[in-house]
C-alpha cells in the first residue's frame, strides 16, 4: 500500500534487514511488579522466535496450555526481544530446568495478577542500518531532530499485513461474510489487517492534505480538496505538522478519555504540548466516529463490518531518541522508545521516505 510521509526531505539510502543482531526490543511494563503473589513473572529474552512460538515451547515443556501463560504484547520474530510473561507460581521449580535454544530467562519476580494483552507502557528499540554514507547520516540526524520535536504518524507497519502484504484482502472478505475461517485467532488477525489497511489509507490522506495546506494558499486549494475555504484557513495557521479539522476525535496522550476537538485555544495548546493527540478510526461496531469536516474524510475509509471497532492514535511522540553514525563501518545506530502498538519500522520508513521491507 502506498503511503504519504510526513517529513519533507528526499528519500535516504541505507540498508536494513531485520535480524537479532540489528533489531533489539525491550518491553517496558505498565506497572511495577509487587514481588509477591501467586503468579511467577519471568523476564525472557528470545531470539528468532515469535512470541507465540516462545510461549508454545514453554507450554509444551510444562505440559500446560498456551493460554495459561500471560503476556502483554507480540514481539517481532526476526529480532532479539525481551519481554515479560507470567505463569502460575507452582511451575517455578520446573522452570529451573527449562532449556531451549533462543530462549533465556533473564530474571524473575512475582505478582498478584496474570499479565494480559496491553499491560505494557511501550517498547525500547535498538536498530542498526548499514551502507550509510556521511551525506545520508547528516540527513538522518536532521530527520531524527524533526521527529523528536514534532512526533510522527502512527501507521501500522508491514508486519501487520503478513509475509506477502495481502492479509487485508482476505480480511475484508471474512469481515463481510464472503469467506470463512475456522480458526478464530486467524480470523481475527486477518480482519484486523483489513481494519489496519483502511486506517493507513485514511492517515495517508490526512498527511497529503496537511502537506498541501502547508505548501499552498487556502484559496488555491478550496476548489481542489472539497474542503471549505474557512476550514482550510483554520488549518493553515496551525503550527503543528498535523493539521486538526473540525470534528476530529482526540484522546489524552499517551492514554485517556476520547473527546471531540472543539477548536478552542485550549485544545490547540494541549495538542501542541503533547497532552492530547488526534485519533483515527479502526472501523467496526461499538466505535465513535468523527464528525464535521474530519468525518467527511473519515467516512470514505469506514466500512460496515462484523467486528468491534476502535480508535487509534494517528500521531505519536517517540521519546529518548538517540542516533550515532559510525563512518568506519558505514553504519547508523538508533535508540528510541515508542508507545505500545506502534512500529519501529514505521519510524525507519518515515526517515527513509520509502518502504524498507
Amino acid at each position: 500500500m502506498d503511503r504519504f510521509y510526513s517529513l519533507a526531505h528526499a528519500s535516504i539510502d541505507f540498508h536494513f534487514k531485520q535480524s537479532p543482531r540489528d533489531f533489539v526490543v525491550e518491553e517496558l511494563p505498565i506497572y511495577e511488579f509487587s514481588g509477591e503473589g501467586e503468579h511467577l513473572i519471568l523476564f525472557v529474552r528470545k531470539k528468532s522466535l515469535s512470541t507465540n512460538e516462545m510461549i508454545g515451547q514453554i507450554a509444551r515443556y510444562l505440559g500446560i496450555k498456551n493460554r495459561e501463560i500471560g503476556y502483554a504484547g507480540l514481539k517481532d520474530k526476526h529480532a532479539m526481544t525481551k519481554q515479560y510473561i507470567s505463569i502460575h507460581k507452582k511451575h517455578e521449580e520446573a522452570m529451573e530446568g527449562f532449556n531451549f535454544d533462543g530462549i533465556k530467562i533473564i530474571s524473575k519476580t512475582y505478582h498478584n495478577n496474570k499479565i494480559r494483552i496491553g499491560h505494557l507502557k511501550g517498547n525500547r528499540f535498538y536498530i542498526k542500518v548499514k551502507k550509510v554514507n556521511p551525506t545520508s547520516a547528516a540527513k538522518i540526524d536532521e530527520a531524527l531532530k524533526n521527529i523528536k520535536k514534532n512526533g510522527m504518524p502512527n501507521y501500522f507497519g508491514y508486519q501487520r499485513f503478513g509475509n506477502d502484504g495481502d492479509n487485508h484482502i482476505l480480511g475484508e472478505k471474512l469481515a463481510k461474510g464472503e469467506a470463512r475461517e475456522r480458526n478464530p485467532r486467524v480470523k481475527k488477525l486477518l480482519i484486523n489487517a483489513y481494519q489496519s489497511s483502511l486506517f493507513n489509507s485514511w492517515l495517508s490522506k490526512r498527511l497529503e492534505i496537511n502537506s498541501l495546506v502547508s505548501s499552498f494558499e487556502p484559496k488555491d486549494l478550496a476548489g481542489q480538496l472539497d474542503i471549505p475555504l474557512e476550514e482550510l484557513q483554520k488549518m493553515k495557521v496551525q503550527p503543528h505538522p498535523f493539521k486538526l479539522m473540525s470534528g476530529d476525535l482526540m484522546e489524552h496522550y499517551p492514554k485517556g478519555k476520547l473527546f471531540e476537538f472543539e477548536e478552542t485555544e485550549h485544545d490547540f495548546e494541549r495538542f501542541n504540548q503533547r497532552d492530547i493527540s488526534v485519533t483515527g478510526l479502526l472501523c467496526g461496531t461499538k466505535v465513535k466516529v468523527a464528525q464535521g469536516e474530519a468525518g467527511e474524510i473519515e467516512k470514505v475509509y469506514d466500512d460496515e463490518i462484523n467486528a468491534d471497532g476502535a480508535r487509534r492514535f494517528a500521531w505519536i511522540y517517540p521519546t529518548d531518541i538517540e542516533g550515532r553514525f559510525n563512518p568506519v563501518e558505514a553504519q547508523y545506530e538508533f535508540n528510541f522508545t515508542l508507545p505500545k502498538g506502534s512500529y519501529a519500522t514505521v519510524l525507519l520508513e518515515e526517515i527513509a521516505k520509502r518502504k524498507i521491507n
